[in-house]
């Protein structure tokens, strides 16, 4: 059983500002004693509560184009289906949803080649799958990795942010290297990765290690994210808008909701829609102002069409286990 009190929630939303930060700097952060931070931290960690990874700018790195799907399903067939595309090592997250579509996918194709036929062939050949639509993203104001529960002051947060690396601004377009992406896939893989860890299985020394981290960090080319259920932080309402934007307006509308607080996701797409967002709050009452006193007041927002999440099943790249049940203190 996973228990989130009020100190995991605001632990947790320091590992989110700061995936890599030393408990001593959370504690010093937030006010706790270095050994709280570790126990607390480290039994989320060790019961995968909380997940540490990193995401790749696939767009900017000309690795991969990032699109949402809509899924529609046969009746009885929605579990079937989001674990087939669960499964797919191209897609990056999964969710059951309640609205106009059954699941939402968001999956990176490789090449533009190869999102044809996954488009074309593979996804309408899952089982159980009746229709799809298709929103290819154009540009991303919001990643999830940048995202963090509002548990923290604005001191606390600048107080953990210090000690990261500063970003910069990032270029459109960045040609990684073999030996950057091999330091990619350690981070995927653990997030909190030692910088001599690093080096041992790289073959490279400890100071090369911090570098590179440091640089792809600061290029924008890997988001570090620490994740882990919305639900679990009290944030128990989970929603997919797909918003139509007058094109002179995309920009404004998106640089807008990506800086409110509760939401984790913003990018312009193609497609029936131009704008995907993804809002967690704590109850529908919350949701309902979101949509009349944020999205509401913006005149280049023609339409709005609201999915709830009702089940992730991938995030992140990572596959959900199983649904934790959870208790709150």
């Amino acid at each position: 059983m996973t228990i989130f009190d009020d100190l995991d929630r605001r632990l947790a939303t320091a590992l989110q500002v700061s995936p890599r930060a030393t408990w001593g700097e959370i504690g010093g952060a937030v006010g706790e004693h270095e050994r709280t931070v570790a126990r607390r931290l480290q039994r989320l960690l060790s019961t995968g509560a909380v997940r540490v990874t990193a995401i790749l700018d696939e767009l900017r790195c000309g690795l991969g184009t990032p699109v949402h799907l809509h899924v529609q399903v046969r009746p009885c067939t929605a579990e079937q289906v989001a674990e087939a595309l669960s499964a797919r090592p191209d897609t990056r997250s999964v969710y059951a949803v309640a609205g106009a579509a059954d699941i939402g996918c968001e999956l990176v194709a490789p090449s533009r080649d190869l999102l044809h036929e996954i488009l074309i062939s593979q996804i309408p050949a899952t089982p159980g799958i009746v229709q799809t639509r298709t929103q290819v993203v154009l540009h991303t104001f919001q990643t999830v990795a940048e995202w963090h529960a509002p548990y923290l002051t604005r001191e606390q947060v600048a107080l953990l942010r210090a000690g990261a690396p500063a970003p910069v601004a990032p270029p459109e377009r960045v040609e990684l290297t073999a030996a950057e992406m091999d330091v990619v896939g350690l981070l995927a893989a653990d997030g909190r990765i030692g910088f001599t860890a690093i080096a041992e299985r790289l073959d490279m020394s400890v100071p090369t290690a911090r570098r590179r981290v440091a640089a792809l960090v600061e290029r924008g080319i890997v988001h570090l994210r620490a994740e882990m259920e919305p639900a679990l932080l009290g944030l128990e309402v989970e929603a997919q808008l797909w918003l139509s934007v007058r094109a002179h307006g995309l920009d404004e509308v998106g640089q807008t909701l990506a800086g409110h607080p509760s939401v984790r996701y913003c990018a312009a797409t193609s497609g029936t829609h131009t704008m995907i967002v993804q809002v967690v709050v704590a109850h529908e009452a919350e949701l309902y102002r979101f949509l009349t006193t944020v999205v509401g007041p913006l005149d280049d927002v023609t339409d709005v069409n609201v999915t709830l999440v009702t089940r992730a099943y991938k995030r992140g790249h990572l596959r959900k286990s199983g649904l934790l049940t959870l208790e709150y203190r």
